[in-house]
């Protein structure tokens, strides 16, 4: 009786995983230039959980591929286990032997590795502070302050920035912008004044669905290693995951 009780309690114990964690947003977007030419297109997948009827992002896979290319030159993996807005991050972009890890050994610690174009590697251990976020952790920061930059109310955060081991404080605010024709929009920008002379906003689009469909602004693809492409991404939504988006 046992060696039949086991493979049946598996099988209801995978069901119940898939469940759980089936859930998948998938996405594609294309990177434009200003003159219009394609720069690179992201394909996006998303594995999370369905928790009192939101989606709960869980591990975030992304591809860079050329125009019309299958293989990927770069690719990026979040985890999304500690926080929505602060994943552990893997991003590699062979073409420049560029890497970057950030992951959180401590409760109040952010780690950071990167390997540099040139050669040379940089560690720092940024002290977690105030409401913090990392890399793609802003488009769930939107989405959680959702109703509120629909009522026209900005949100005040601190954003890592990685290559140089700190945290940053930024403003995220309701925008309107001639290049976008979105549900939402909304600008990233720096609180300090001397760093919003030396950094460009980034302009956000998003549908109704709470969906991210534009995003205008300095991207973390290399042009060159000295220079990263600013790029105009339209999204696609390839499918979405059996709850909402957004509160």
């Amino acid at each position: 009786m046992k060696t039949m009780r086991t493979p049946a309690l598996a099988v209801l114990l995978l069901a119940a995983f898939g469940t759980a964690y089936g859930k998948t947003f998938e996405f594609a977007g294309e990177a434009r230039a200003e003159n219009g030419d394609v720069l690179y297109t992201e394909h996006h997948r998303v594995v999370g959980e369905c928790s009192q009827g939101l989606f709960r992002p869980l591990d975030h896979r992304v591809e860079y591929r050329d125009p019309a290319q299958s293989e990927a030159f770069a690719d990026k993996v979040l985890r999304y286990q500690r926080s929505p807005v602060q994943p552990e991050v893997d991003f590699d972009q062979p073409r420049f032997d560029e890497s970057l890890r950030i992951a959180y050994p401590g409760d109040d610690i952010i780690e950071v590795d990167w390997q540099m174009p040139s050669g040379e590697t940089r560690a720092f251990n940024v002290p977690l502070a105030g409401r913090a976020v990392v890399d793609a952790g802003f488009d769930n920061l939107v989405r959680q302050n959702w109703s509120a930059l629909q009522e026209g109310r900005p949100v005040e955060f601190r954003f890592l920035g990685p290559t140089r081991g700190e945290l940053f404080g930024f403003i995220l605010e309701p925008s309107d912008h001639p290049d976008l024709e979105a549900h939402l929009e909304v600008a990233i920008r720096p609180t300090s004044m001397l760093l919003r002379f030396l950094v460009d906003p980034i302009q956000l689009g998003y549908n109704s669905q709470g969906a991210l469909t534009h995003y205008l602004g300095l991207t973390n693809i290399r042009k060159n290693p000295d220079t990263n492409y600013q790029a105009h991404i339209r999204y696609d939504i390839t499918s979405y995951p059996e709850c909402e988006l957004t509160p």
